[in-house]
């Protein structure tokens, strides 16, 4: 069987239940032998400390990687070159730089506006010591125009220094293929990793869609409304059919398949062994 290549997300703990919550969650998904585990950085930079603590509580194991969130939110210059040279003195040599999420009530963005002038920040304070992952949007990003205005920008984050990308997550193959097909013929060639979101509610995943833009499809909300407060069955056949999801990406040619995990392990492991036959 074609060895399948997994990476996991997580949110900073902050209180102790959290802690507990994911100690337990990443000694699971570790066995898994991940690339990479990402760490995510709060709306308007609110969990910078947050995220900072769980990376270097994550990085006390050899394996994997540990990839923090940064995003334009995350401070002032100064700040954000304090914490990226913490990261260094830490060994940790990998950063997701993002816009960011603006808060709600929030007027504007950090001093950087762009992910691509956070990456060409970097790239100026620290030259190469940083390989950078960048997010990206198959199904548009809510703020984009049209699918050529997305890709451009996309491609701005990739001359600037990008070197891999994490989609947003989606539920149609098809419109995962259909964006790398056009992103390589605009002259993007770095890996996109395909975001997979486990579907264990049907309201939070619902809610989830309607932040970032994801397209769920009518169908598949009908089916998921069906069940009712039912959520065992909910879990249930969300697992079967993000593991055909899945399926169909790795067998297209994805290069890795990258989960948010909520902190949680079950939805996620369920799937990862269906997918290796464990």
């Amino acid at each position: 069987m074609k060895k399948i290549n997994f990476s996991f997300e997580f949110f900073p703990a902050r209180t102790n239940e959290q802690k507990i919550v994911l100690k337990n969650t990443q000694e699971k998904l570790r066995k898994l032998d991940p690339d990479f585990f990402s760490v995510t950085f709060g709306a308007g930079g609110s969990t910078v400390d947050a995220t900072a603590d769980t990376v270097l509580e994550l990085k006390k194991h050899k394996t994997p990687l540990v990839i923090p969130h940064l995003s334009c939110m995350g401070g002032t210059p100064d700040s954000i070159k304090v914490l990226l040279q913490k990261y260094l003195d830490n060994d940790i040599k990998n950063i997701l730089a993002l816009r960011g999420d603006v808060p709600s009530g929030m007027g504007s963005v950090g001093y950087f506006r762009h992910a691509n002038e956070l990456i060409e920040f970097i790239k100026t304070e620290f030259n190469d010591d940083f390989d950078i992952t960048v997010g990206c949007y198959p199904e548009i990003h809510p703020e984009s125009t049209t699918k050529e205005t997305e890709i451009k920008y996309f491609k701005q984050k990739v001359e600037t220094g990008a070197n891999q990308a994490i989609t947003q997550f989606f539920f149609n193959a098809d419109a995962y293929f259909s964006y790398v097909d056009e992103c390589q013929k605009s002259g993007i060639d770095i890996p996109i990793i395909p975001g997979i979101m486990p579907i264990t509610n049907f309201s939070n995943i619902n809610r989830f869609c309607g932040f970032c833009g994801a397209e769920m499809p009518r169908w598949l909300k009908y089916k998921l409304q069906s069940y009712g407060d039912d959520r065992k069955s909910i879990q249930q056949y969300g697992t079967e059919f993000i593991t055909k999801l899945c399926e169909q990406l790795i067998d297209g040619g994805a290069p890795s398949l990258h989960f948010y995990t909520l902190n949680r392990s079950k939805a996620t492991l369920d799937i990862a062994n269906n997918l290796t036959g464990q």
